[in-house]
């Protein structure tokens, strides 16, 4: 008989695109009218561009890499290509919603890892999501008004001036959330954790020790597990694990994936090398993980 396949679904900003788009890297409109056009994105899914999304009003919650957040007015998100997201919104919900592509900045910066240096677009859910201090709110929410207005301009201009709304728009997120407002950790240190956290991005299923990456950043490892503790709360080895984790979660949702090869990609000795692992950090099997978020594998014989 044949295998079902239940792959979670990668969208791409084409994909939801309206006839009425203009730019095709960019999307910018009221929230509520977007969830109307597509109502199926409350389901687990992936994007293949940046998303952030602004609350005006609005209940429940959603989720980023299986992370929960509740829906609050002057709350704002940021998401980058490839992490998992889900809604599970009570009644009407609104604010605005911007869609760009990776390529959008690509010409009109020269710093091509800009984005980076705002830690909400580092990809790490409980930086992602920001509770804007009050008297900010009202300007923040004109940026997003012009940034909507603008999108439906043709005008030769129209791009140029959305890219410079976005960037103050960052600028004023970063300083007009209580994760900016917090004492900051020194330059130097932050930037070194930066430079690991990206390592690790790129080597988690190679490299599972501290003092690989300390050696890749010329600091010794202790220097790095002391790094981790004052500025995460947590040793450089539970970075890796998590990460590693993580990635484990984003593959299992893909139900047309099985164990074996998810493990194997993650570099586990077996089967049971990864099972043990998974239990440990979450108290449930990959199985029982699969299972409770919507991504049973069916097969027939």
């Amino acid at each position: 008989m044949r295998k079902v396949k239940t792959t979670i679904p990668v969208y791409d900003i084409c994909s939801l695109s309206g006839h009425d788009h203009i730019h095709q890297d960019l999307i910018a409109e009221p929230f509520a009218a977007y969830l109307e056009v597509h109502p199926n994105l409350h389901l687990p899914h992936r994007h293949s561009f940046y998303h952030i999304v602004l609350f005006t009003e609005g209940s429940g919650y959603h989720t980023i890499d299986f992370e929960r957040f509740d829906v609050r007015s002057g709350q704002i998100y940021f998401m980058i290509p490839g992490q998992v997201h889900s809604w599970n919104f009570d009644g009407h919900v609104d604010g605005f919603v911007i869609n760009f592509s990776e390529g959008l900045f690509r010409s009109f910066l020269s710093d091509a890892a800009y984005l980076e240096k705002f830690t909400f677009f580092r990809g790490i859910a409980r930086d992602s999501v920001r509770e804007l201090i009050p008297n900010a709110q009202s300007g923040i929410k004109t940026v997003f008004r012009n940034i909507v207005d603008e999108v439906r301009n043709s005008d030769a201009t129209s791009l140029d001036l959305v890219r410079a709304c976005l960037i103050e728009l960052f600028i004023l997120v970063f300083r007009n959330s209580p994760a900016h407002t917090a004492t900051q950790a020194p330059l130097q240190s932050q930037t070194v954790l930066f430079n690991f956290r990206k390592l690790v991005d790129k080597y988690y299923a190679e490299k599972r020790l501290p003092r690989e990456y300390a050696a890749m950043l010329y600091i010794t490892p202790n220097h790095l597990n002391a790094l981790c503790k004052d500025l995460l709360g947590k040793p450089a080895g539970e970075v890796i694990r998590d990460r590693i984790l993580l990635e484990a979660k984003r593959l299992l949702i893909n139900a047309d994936m099985a164990i074996s090869e998810i493990s194997n990609q993650l570099n586990f000795s077996d089967n049971s090398h990864f099972t043990k692992f998974f239990k440990k950090c979450l108290h449930i099997t990959p199985e029982e993980f699969r299972k409770a978020s919507g991504g049973t594998k069916s097969e027939s014989i």
